[in-house]
């Protein structure tokens, strides 16, 4: 394959992948935020395995964890189940899990993991959003 075909190859996966994400049943919102690990709201994320929520981007909120020492990971907290879009409320996680996130307003159920679904009347995971950490004090949550 030449490098002129790879081109308008990668542009379509980019064009049907875009397509897919904005037909996403949660509002999509563009933002750029940083979020400063050693303040008291987000001391939880200092440690693999830990969440946190951040308010004030995406649609509800975002949900924000630490899969290893370098990566995370950031969903709306808005659940994409039928019944969820009048909910005040935005996922919360499972008392008896954290990795499971609920959703107060159906039966919905979330991996807080990788966004994926584990139940409920939903076809839609999560939606994500862009986490960038580059070993400092500072995580970048983002949705261009």
């Amino acid at each position: 394959m030449n490098l002129r075909n790879l081109f308008f190859l990668s542009l379509i996966l980019t064009v049907l992948s875009c397509t897919k994400n904005k037909q996403h049943p949660v509002p999509y919102y563009s933002f750029d935020a940083n979020i400063n690990l050693n303040l008291p709201s987000y001391v939880d994320l200092q440690g693999v395995g830990g969440w946190a929520y951040v308010s004030g981007i995406g649609s509800k909120g975002v949900i924000v964890y630490r899969q290893s020492m370098q990566v995370f990971v950031a969903f709306d907290r808005h659940s994409p189940a039928e019944g969820s879009f009048d909910c005040e409320t935005g996922l919360v996680p499972d008392p008896s899990n954290f990795l499971v996130l609920n959703d107060p307003c159906s039966d919905a159920q979330f991996s807080l993991y990788d966004g994926s679904i584990i139940g409920g009347d939903t076809k839609w995971g999560l939606r994500a959003y862009a986490a960038e950490y580059n070993g400092g004090q500072y995580l970048r949550i983002f949705n261009p």
